[in-house]
């Protein structure tokens, strides 16, 4: 995996010399480290990040998912990611796709997580306004960490008391049958969860996107073309002024990018 970063933008990207060699996972964690200047409290004390990959000719996923379009390198950064993180946040129709199961518990992550306060594994967070879920699976029954169910203050009293049966952590976002974005961040930062994860599908990212809540993204360019009508990594409505990004680092495999991007005043 060779470092892009400096010859390609200038921007501040992992340390060392460029490399082509497999990083660690230790590496990694520094590369993909959170902010360690946040503040204690208040809006600027949550840093949610996406990770998504997208083909060269902008599809988000094939066949209807998205490993077919990921490899062995993303899949690194992708464990990475989840090992640094307080929460994974994802919508429901993602976790049904996916198969999601529980976060699991990485030795190679536990220093780190253990002097930053965290717990052995993050929590997950499912994003649904029907909580059209099947609260008998892993993901709900067998966690290390609770599931969190994001939902509106509409949802049925009937899978409101399912989810708990199981286990799960039901948490009120929004009004109606709707999640507001904004909310479930400062919803899940109220219960300790600051460092925000989420893995999409397109439909809950664009929904950050809109709200203006995202604060960095990790997008993996993928060297194939699909064509087709696959989703963008972000859908839903579109944003009045387009936000920008500026380029946090860039890294290369096989002809894979691993970018990260962070919003210009964070």
């Amino acid at each position: 995996m060779t470092d892009l970063t400096k010859s390609a933008s200038g921007a501040e990207g992992p340390s060392g010399p460029p490399t082509d060699r497999e990083w660690s996972l230790d590496e990694l964690a520094d590369a993909y480290a959170y902010p360690s200047d946040l503040p204690a409290e208040g809006p600027a004390a949550t840093w949610l990040r996406a990770n998504m990959v997208s083909t060269l000719d902008g599809a988000a996923q094939h066949d209807g998912r998205s490993q077919p379009i990921s490899c062995a390198a993303d899949m690194r950064i992708f464990g990475t990611l989840r090992g640094l993180a307080d929460v994974v946040i994802a919508g429901a129709e993602t976790v049904r796709l996916e198969g999601y199961r529980p976060a699991r518990a990485r030795e190679a992550f536990a220093a780190r997580r253990a002097a930053a306060g965290q717990g052995p594994a993050p929590a997950v967070a499912v994003v649904t306004g029907s909580m059209d879920l099947d609260f008998s699976l892993p993901l709900f029954t067998e966690p290390l960490v609770p599931t969190l169910v994001l939902t509106g203050s509409g949802a049925g009293a009937d899978r409101i008391a399912a989810a708990r049966k199981a286990g799960a952590e039901v948490v009120i976002a929004g009004e109606g049958t709707r999640v507001d974005p904004a909310r479930a961040v400062r919803e899940l930062a109220d219960r300790g969860l600051r460092r925000q994860l989420t893995e999409g599908g397109p439909r809950l990212l664009g929904q950050f996107v809109a709200a203006g809540v995202l604060d960095e993204l990790c997008l993996t360019v993928s060297p194939v073309l699909t064509a087709g009508d696959a989703q963008r990594i972000a859908g839903g409505p579109g944003v009045t002024v387009p936000e920008r990004f500026f380029l946090a680092s860039l890294l290369e495999e096989a002809g894979f990018l691993f970018t990260r991007y962070r919003r210009t005043d964070r």
